[in-house]
Formats: C-alpha cells, structure tokens, sequence
C-alpha cells in the first residue's frame, strides 16, 4: 500500500509539475520614467487644465496615483543618487547638484563642503538587478559624474545612452553610448527627447527574448532651456488667453513630447508580449522651476509654496505614478512616500538582494495589497548649499501630517500641517510648541546619526553648531 502512494505521487508530480511550473509568475520587468524639473501641478491627472498628456492620463486612471510623493533632495544630482541606492545622499555628502556652487555674500554662512559625484563603491539598483539575471539600460541624464567608475556603464547598466554634450540643448547634444569611445552627436535633426523615445524602444527590440529587464528612462524634459517641437506649440498658444497667460505654451509642448514617447513604450511592450508583466513607474527628480532661469518661468506651482532648490513642498512633492496591468488596481493614495522607497519596494516585488544600509520602506503592500497604513518612519532633506532658484540652506523633516523646517543660518522653525495648509501659509510654531520640539528632536537626531555636512561660519571657518534639543 505504501509503495503504491509513493508511486502515484510521483505519477502525479511528473505529469502536474509542468503545468504548476508554468503558473509560477516570471520576475516582472520594470520601466521606471523619470523627468527632469516637472513639478507636482504640471499633469492632467495633478490638475492641470493646460496640459494634454493621455498616455499618462491612462497610467494614473489605471494605476496609483500618490498624492503625497517626494524626491529625497530639493535638486536633481542627491534627489536621482537617493533613487539609485536607496540611501539619502546625505549620508555619502553629495547633497547639491554637479556644479552647483552659489554663495551668498551678504549672509553670515557658506555652503557646506560636499561630495560633487557618486562614488563607483556605492551599490546601485542596477547592480542588484544584473546579480538577479535582469538586462539593465539607462537612457538619458545621469548628472552622478563622469569619471571613468561612476558611469552608467561602470555602475551596472548594459545598455548606456547617456546625454554627455549640451544637454542643456534640444537640438544641439551629445550621447555616449556604452563608452567614451562612442558618441551620437546631433546638429538640429533630431529633438533629444524623441531620440531618448528611440533609444527606449532600441533596448526593447534588442533584449533577449526570455529575461527580465530594467529600463531607467531619464528624460532631460521639461528641465531648460525650455525648447519644445515646433509641431507641438500651436495648440497651447491657441489656448493661451483662456487661462490668462498662467501656463507657458512651450513648456506644455515639451512634457507633450514625453507623453508620446510613453505611448510608444507602451505600444512596443504591447506588440513585444510584455505588457501584462511590465511594472512602470514615472515620476520627477524635484520640483519644477519658480523663477526666471535661461528663459522665462516655465510653470506655476500654487497652491504649493516655493519651488525647486527649497525644502517647501513646491521643491520637494512630486508627481508620481505606478502603472502594472492585473497586478495594481486603480486607486489615489496618500500615503507619504520618497524616492528611496523605490530600492526596497523592488527588492521585495522583483527578489533583488535587499541591503540593511537603505533609508526607505517597501511599497509592495501598498500597491499590491492595497494594505494602505501609517507611515511610521519619517521623511528627511537636508540642503545645506544656496540654490540657483535662491533656495536657502535648510533641512526638514515630515512625520504623519506634520512637517518642520530649519534654516540653518538662524536656526529659526517652522511647523506646518500639511492635511489642513498644503500650501505652507500658517507656521503653527507658537501654537504647537510640544510638536515642534518633537519633531526638531528627530530631525536634530538624524542629521547627527548621518554626519551631515553643515554651511560653515565664516567668521570661525568651521561648520555651524546645532542648537541641541530641549
């Protein structure tokens, strides 16, 4: 009786086995879309009534929306550092953008002394989905450093096309293509952020049939110079009057351009069979541009207060949108979260080898589960450096709904609610001084655990001392 079991089980593994294999889910491949300067207001799906974008009206319909997303860093080279490692930037000192060196002669401060490029040491998410069999390729703007270890092709990408000539300029650039040995150059054929679109769906037609991949779609848009495709300005100049000159024609037709490259994205994955298994993420690296810089004031992002290079939400919120067929139901969330919540998150939703140094939480039950909870960990910036958009040295934090900011030359807080001020109009300091000195304790506690890098006192030359906690 015994050996008859024994041998219907095996009868039974052998000839189930292959279709309970064939029902194990293949590691999903993911595209994550990043932009470059767009603010939180700029989207259809974000308010915008300016802005066509349909294929990513149909990603957020489809897919969670947050309400509540950072970057790690008012700026773009510490925000896009965090995004890769899952480390904030503070903890390694590269806590302003490459070549970002504003003083200010009048205050009493100078900048603090920084990291001006990520180490080739620092483990990327490229390396971890290289370990775990996945095609890697990263397109577009790096703006980590150039030297020889800290290139895409030296921090775990396959496929490297990074923009490495004028890419200030749309129509005048430079890419380098898995070296410095080769570079595409343009001379006013083709619009770099359609070229990016090329490269994207280049990787796809080239991968191997059968391995998962991860695709970092870096686009420099709608960062400027604001200079779009003549092809697409004539609508919004049409429409410019109906909304009293608040939104900028040119600026509307670049974040135009990114649209069509998803849409193309999402065509390839659809002809190619991936397109059910594919995990696609977009978002910005900081906030979107609140002065005058190369050009006039790209866009408008009331009711937030300030813009990029600030530790107030128009710097630091950030569109963020998570689109996977059958796998994520449609849905707004408010849960807060961070740029650096991306590394574990990915680690847990693809098996990537987790790291016990990363400073975010794992999204998976969020997005998956829709097992929504309390955020418990708090959310950290520190920029200790004079901003081209005339940002001040300060650090933040946020916890729950409340959120501090200290300006480092006075030492001087702020305490706002954010569920019932988004707009950062009322600082609640005198009314709720038990939670300012809370939260100052943990932000205090964490800029010492990270050895932050503070401005430095110009009459003493020496880093300025923290006022200790109550």
């Amino acid at each position: 009786m015994a050996l008859q079991r024994f041998f219907y089980s095996l009868f039974l593994f052998l000839f189930q086995a292959p279709s309970f294999l064939q029902a194990q889910e293949s590691p999903p491949n993911i595209v994550f879309i990043l932009t470059d300067d767009l603010g939180y207001t700029d989207l259809p799906s974000y308010g915008n009534p300016f802005q066509e974008a349909p294929n990513l009206d149909f990603l957020a319909a489809n897919g969670i929306r947050f309400t509540d997303a950072y970057s790690s860093s008012p700026v773009c080279s510490p925000s896009r550092a965090g995004l890769l490692t899952g480390i904030h930037s503070t903890r390694y000192g590269l806590t302003n953008f490459i070549a970002g060196n504003r003083k200010a002669d009048s205050l009493s401060i100078d900048p603090a002394s920084w990291n001006p490029f990520l180490e080739g040491s620092q483990v990327t998410l490229a390396e971890l989905f290289q370990e775990k069999g996945y095609e890697t390729a990263m397109i577009g703007k790096w703006h980590l450093g150039n030297q020889d270890d800290q290139t895409p092709w030296a921090q775990g990408f396959d496929y490297s096309r990074m923009i490495g000539k004028n890419g200030l300029d749309y129509y005048h650039y430079g890419i380098f293509e898995d070296s410095y040995e080769k570079i595409f150059q343009d001379s006013g054929t083709y619009y770099l952020t359609d070229r990016l679109t090329d490269y994207a769906l280049e990787f796809l037609d080239k991968k191997e049939e059968n391995q998962p991949f991860f695709l970092y779609l870096s686009y420099s848009v709608p960062h400027v110079f604001v200079v779009p495709r003549g092809d697409k300005v004539s609508k919004y100049l049409r429409k410019y009057e109906q909304f009293g000159g608040k939104y900028n024609p040119y600026y509307a037709a670049m974040i135009e351009s990114v649209d069509d490259g998803i849409g193309f994205i999402l065509e390839k994955l659809k002809a190619k069979g991936l397109d059910k298994n594919t995990l696609i993420i977009f978002t910005s690296d900081n906030g979107g541009v609140g002065l005058p810089e190369l050009g006039p004031i790209p866009t408008n992002l009331e009711p937030l207060r300030k813009w990029k290079g600030h530790p107030y939400e128009g710097g630091i919120r950030v569109p963020l949108i998570a689109f996977w067929p059958e796998k994520i139901q449609p849905q707004v969330s408010s849960f807060p979260t961070t740029n650096l919540d991306f590394a574990p998150t990915f680690a847990e939703i693809a098996g990537l080898s987790p790291q016990t140094a990363w400073d975010g939480v794992s999204l998976k039950n969020s997005w998956l589960d829709k097992n929504e909870s309390t955020r418990e960990t708090p959310l950290f910036w520190h920029y200790p450096h004079f901003s081209n958009q005339l940002g001040m040295p300060a650090a933040a934090v946020r916890k729950g709904d409340w959120k501090l900011i200290l300006h480092y030359e006075t030492q001087k807080i702020e305490l706002y609610n954010l569920a019932e001020d988004i707009s950062e109009s009322r600082n609640l300091m005198s009314e709720n001084p038990e939670k300012a000195s809370e939260l100052y304790t943990v932000l205090y506690e964490w800029l010492i655990e990270t050895k932050a890098n503070l401005p430095v006192e110009k009459s003493t030359g020496r880093p300025i001392v923290l006022r200790a906690p109550k």
